[in-house]
C-alpha cells in the first residue's frame, strides 16, 4: 500500500513539478508531511528525511524532463550554468541548516515561503528597452514563430542563485518555485525558456543538495526507490504537456498550486 501511494505521489509531483519548472519538491513535501500525521505507515517520514527524499525525487524528474525540454531546444544553458555558480554552495549550506528546523517550525516556514513566492507571479514586470539588452547579456530564442529577447544581469543572478540554494537544500524544494518566477519577472524570460532551464539547473542542485543529507545520514534509502520510477515518468509526462500549453496557462496554474500548498502548510504548521 506504501509502495503504491508512494509511487502515485511520483508521478503526480513530477508531473506538475516539469510542467511549471518547480520540479515538484513544493508538492511532494507537503503531501508526505501529512501522510506522516495521518498514516502509521508513514511515521518514517521526517522533515529531514522528506527534504532528503524530495532532492533524491528531483534529480530523476529534472534529468528526464530536460532531456524532454533539451530535444526541443528550450534550455538557456549558458544561463543556467551561471546559476549554479551560487545555487551549488548555497544548497550546501542550506542542507546544513535543515538539521536544526523542528517540524512545526518547518511546515509554518515552508507555507509562508510559498505564499511569497506565489505573490511574485502577480506583479508586473517592467519590460526591458531596447538599450538596455545591449548593456547587459542579451539573450535570443525562437519559440514556434516568435523570437524572444531578454537578459540576465551577472551580480544579480549570481547573488539570487547562491539565496536559491541555501533555501533549496534548506526546504527540499530545487530552487525551482523561486528562479522560475524570477527569471520571469526580473530577467525577462518567456515562460517555456524559464521552466525548461529551470529544470537543467534543479538536476544539479538536486544532486548537490541530496548529497549533504546522505552524508549528514537523513536518507530512508528502503523507501527511496518506491519515488524514483513515478519521478521518471512524471517529469517527461510534464515537460511533454508544458510544450504544447501557452505561457499564460503556465503562469495561471504556478499561481494557484503555490498558494494552496503555502495556506494548507501554514494552516498545519499553526495547528
Amino acid at each position: 500500500m506504501v509502495f503504491i501511494i508512494c509511487m502515485i505521489i511520483g508521478i503526480g509531483t513530477a508531473f506538475l513539478g516539469s510542467l511549471v519548472g518547480l520540479g515538484g519538491g513544493v508538492i511532494l513535501i507537503p503531501s508526505l508531511l501529512m501522510l506522516h500525521q495521518y498514516l502509521p505507515g508513514f511515521s518514517w517520514a521526517t522533515p529531514q528525511a522528506i527534504v532528503g527524499i524530495s532532492l533524491i525525487t528531483m534529480i530523476f524528474t529534472s534529468l528526464s524532463s530536460t532531456i524532454t525540454y533539451y530535444k526541443k531546444g528550450r534550455v538557456d544553458y549558458k544561463t543556467g550554468l551561471l546559476f549554479l555558480t551560487g545555487s551549488i554552495p548555497g544548497g550546501v549550506i542550506g542542507s546544513w541548516l535543515n538539521q536544526f528546523i523542528a517540524t512545526e517550525q518547518f511546515l509554518l516556514y515552508f507555507g509562508i515561503l510559498v505564499i511569497l513566492i506565489s505573490v511574485l507571479f502577480f506583479l508586473k514586470r517592467k519590460p526591458q528597452k531596447a538599450d538596455e539588452f545591449k548593456k547587459k547579456n542579451s539573450r535570443q530564442f525562437q519559440i514556434g514563430e516568435t523570437t524572444y529577447e531578454y537578459s540576465v544581469s551577472v551580480p544579480l543572478a549570481c547573488s539570487l542563485s547562491l539565496l536559491v540554494g541555501v533555501l533549496s537544500g534548506l526546504f527540499g524544494i530545487g530552487g525551482g518555485s523561486i528562479m522560475v518566477p524570477a527569471m520571469i519577472l526580473l530577467f525577462g524570460f518567456p515562460v517555456h525558456i524559464a521552466t525548461a532551464t529551470s529544470m537543467f539547473m534543479i538536476f544539479f542542485v538536486s544532486i548537490i543538495g541530496a548529497t549533504t543529507h546522505i552524508v549528514l545520514g537523513h536518507i530512508v534509502w528502503e523507501y527511496v526507490a518506491f519515488f524514483i520510477p513515478g519521478a521518471w515518468i512524471g517529469g517527461k509526462l510534464g515537460a511533454m504537456v508544458s510544450q504544447v500549453l501557452k505561457g499564460n496557462t503556465l503562469e495561471w496554474i504556478l499561481r494557484f498550486t503555490l498558494i494552496l500548498i503555502g495556506l494548507r502548510m501554514i494552516m498545519n504548521g499553526l495547528a
